[in-house]
C-alpha cells in the first residue's frame, strides 16, 4: 500500500496532467472549488483516473465529503487500505 505522500504526489500529478494546472500550485490545502476551479463534472474525471490507481471502483459516497487534495489523499488512503484486507 502507498503512503500518503506517494498519494498525494500521484494526486498532485493527475489534478495537473488532466487540469492542465501548475503542479507546484498543488498543496494538501488546495481547495477543489475555490483554489484548483475543479467542478463536479470534473471531478468525475478525477474519479474514473483514481479508479486505475485505486484498483476497484469508486463509489460517490467515497468522495462525497471530498472538499481539499488532503480529502482525496485520505479517501485514496482508505480505500487502498480496504483494499489490503
Amino acid at each position: 500500500m502507498a503512503d500518503k505522500n506517494a498519494i498525494f504526489e500521484h494526486v498532485a500529478t493527475t489534478l495537473s496532467e488532466l487540469f492542465e494546472l501548475e503542479r507546484a500550485d498543488i498543496t494538501l490545502q488546495s481547495h477543489l472549488g475555490e483554489d484548483l476551479d475543479i467542478d463536479s463534472i470534473d471531478a468525475i474525471d478525477l474519479v474514473v483516473e483514481l479508479k486505475k490507481y485505486v484498483g476497484k471502483k469508486i463509489s460517490p459516497e467515497d468522495f462525497k465529503s471530498v472538499r481539499t487534495v488532503e480529502d482525496i489523499v485520505n479517501a485514496v488512503s482508505d480505500l487502498m487500505a480496504k483494499n489490503s484486507r
